[in-house]
């Protein structure tokens, strides 16, 4: 279900834009961010960046002179690069939101040898580091407020 802020023509350049940041491979048996699934949980998964996607799907469509989705795979590859030059915050949130979607789909944690499970309830192993490197950081003087 698509977001009520972002029009039909935003999200078909959008997920033609998530297809050119990831795009799938054969080779690993992977899809691309702009698979069914994945592109939904994008969607589903804007929250606190919705408005910066906005933002850069705007500046997008100003590049493209006009929809993004609608021009010729060549074309998308020149805009999509003048675009990841221009970045900025904006684009900023819409990458992380692609990516942080997409490497949380079973197909892709399996394609990287990973297990696609939550960390919990059997957690992962992490090792033990050095935690005399916090010493500095404990003997600072209190930075905050104390509550009563």
């Amino acid at each position: 279900m698509a977001p009520p802020d972002l029009t039909a023509e935003q999200i078909r350049d959008f997920r033609a834009l998530a297809g050119a940041i990831i795009p799938p491979s054969a080779s690993y048996g992977v899809p691309g961010a702009d698979d069914e699934r994945i592109f939904s949980d994008i969607l589903r998964s804007l929250e606190r960046d919705r408005d910066d996607v906005c933002q850069a799907l705007a500046h997008l469509v100003r590049l493209a002179g006009g929809a993004f989705a609608d021009l010729e795979p060549a074309r998308r590859v020149e805009v999509a690069a003048t675009f990841r030059e221009a970045g900025g915050a904006p684009l900023a949130a819409l990458v992380r939101v692609v990516l942080l979607c997409y490497y949380r789909d079973d197909r892709v944690m399996r394609s990287l040898g990973l297990e696609p499970r939550p960390p919990f309830p059997r957690g992962h192993v992490v090792e033990q580091g050095d935690w005399s490197l916090l010493d500095p950081v404990r003997a600072r003087p209190r930075m905050y407020r104390g509550v009563d």
